[in-house]
């Protein structure tokens, strides 16, 4: 925007850029409704993956917190050699680890 410093006590100059802001301000105005009046509009969906990763995310927050009486146990009985690992019952439970994944 350019300004006449020759003609500084110009009410008319005054005036005239007075009303181009106005103007200007009027049409800012309109934009940011037209802009709210599209946003009232707005939808959201989410993906089955993105439902898949919040069924997860509950399933998680609704497991069982951490023992670690228990680990601490096991971990001395793993060093000792004393741990017995029953293959019948181990592959019982891969199996249904994975079935479950599914």
């Amino acid at each position: 925007m350019t300004i006449n410093i020759n003609n500084l006590n110009n009410k008319t100059q005054v005036h005239q850029n007075q009303q181009t802001q106005v103007k200007q301000d009027a049409s800012q105005a309109a934009t940011t409704n037209t802009q709210v009046k599209h946003a009232a509009h707005d939808s959201v969906s989410l993906t089955p993956q993105a439902k898949q990763l919040s069924e997860l995310q509950k399933k998680a927050n609704d497991l069982p917190t951490i023992d670690q009486q228990k680990i601490d146990e096991l971990r001395k009985t793993i060093a000792s050699g004393d741990y017995k690992i029953d293959p019948q019952k181990l592959a019982a439970s891969i199996a249904s680890f994975e079935f479950d994944l599914l």
